[in-house]
């Protein structure tokens, strides 16, 4: 099974000291990965509301993306397909405040030279938004906070766009409402995950507080709304998919049941079947666990972080990369 380390865990040490011939360490700080389109590189984030980077996953060269100009640091960073990055981070930051600048960001679009500063996109994102591996479309989510004249108290709703450039410069265009909270049968918060592939016609997103959390896809044509995990009690949330479409890639603490400071990484089949599939461990060293991982367009390989049960999800202790085809 990938990732399994070699030896039960000891007290006192870490998962980065006994990891497995499948997994490489990237870099030893860092969080939130995404992989290039070409796979070769990685974009990650110095930390919540820190600069973004890119590392070389050949040679682990890496490189400062957001030096050039001001900005009160960012909560994601993800490639568009033309090899722009997408970012969400706040307009203004309170430290007193964490929690509203991580659901209250705008985003913009970084040029691919990093020769100029960022382009803002005039919407604000809660969380992290979704990327179309194949197209310049995009999804993300409201929250009532951002637009409490437009939601009711505790709604959240996802919307889609499409990314064009007019002088160089990017703006959204045909925007709409894929799915509000107040639309389903029951009470949760949205947060979009990814399309689908191969054809990208369903968007899977976390239902957070709904059975502990599950993951749910929902087709952008009818806005048939699907149950994934369907595991009450478990904590359930899709971070990555797999270019098949047959799977994507969720924090689960279906190991041991302790919530979302206690997940690692599974495979979950996207079938309604709810099988599922472990491929990290590092939950099993008390303390840590693995989290906000990616699947590289190849499908062999998978970019995530070590992370600690403690810390306010996101945080992470450098980005590893898992070599699904490596076995041990």
């Amino acid at each position: 099974m990938a990732g399994v380390f070699a030896a039960d865990p000891v007290p006192g040490r870490n998962p980065a000291d006994d990891l497995p011939a499948s997994i490489r360490r990237l870099t030893r700080f860092g969080e939130r990965a995404d992989f290039s389109p070409d796979g070769g590189r990685v974009v990650f984030l110095e930390k919540t509301f820190g600069d973004v980077y890119e590392v070389e996953i050949a040679t682990g060269l890496i490189r400062l993306l957001s030096g050039h100009y001001p900005h009160h640091g960012y909560t994601r960073a993800l490639y568009l397909s033309n090899g722009d990055i997408l970012l969400s981070g706040p307009e203004k930051f309170d430290p007193f405040k964490r929690g509203d600048a991580r659901t209250q960001c705008v985003l913009s679009v970084l040029d691919r030279r990093v020769d100029r500063p960022p382009t803002p996109l005039g919407t604000k994102c809660s969380e992290g938004p979704a990327v179309s591996r194949t197209r310049l479309q995009i999804a993300w989510t409201h929250v009532s906070a951002e637009y409490p004249n437009e939601l009711p108290r505790g709604a959240s709703r996802m919307l889609m766009a499409t990314i064009v450039y007019e002088d160089g410069k990017p703006r959204l265009a045909d925007q709409s409402v894929v799915l509000e909270s107040r639309e389903l049968p029951f009470q949760c918060t949205l947060e979009t995950q990814n399309f689908r592939p191969p054809e990208e016609r369903e968007l899977t997103f976390s239902a957070y507080g709904y059975q502990g959390t599950d993951v749910f896809g929902v087709q952008l044509d009818t806005k048939k709304v699907t149950n994934y995990s369907n595991a009450p009690g478990q904590y359930d949330e899709p971070e990555g998919i797999f270019p098949d479409g047959q799977f994507t890639l969720v924090e689960s603490d279906k190991q041991n049941r302790q919530g979302s400071t206690h997940v690692d990484l599974w495979k979950l089949a996207l079938d309604g079947s709810g099988k599922m599939e472990r491929l990290t461990f590092f939950g099993d060293y008390p303390g840590y666990k693995a989290s906000n991982g990616v699947v590289s367009d190849d499908g062999r390989f998978v970019a995530f972080q070590m992370a600690k049960s403690r810390d306010p999800a996101g945080v992470g202790y450098g980005i590893f990369v898992l070599d699904l085809k490596s076995g041990r």
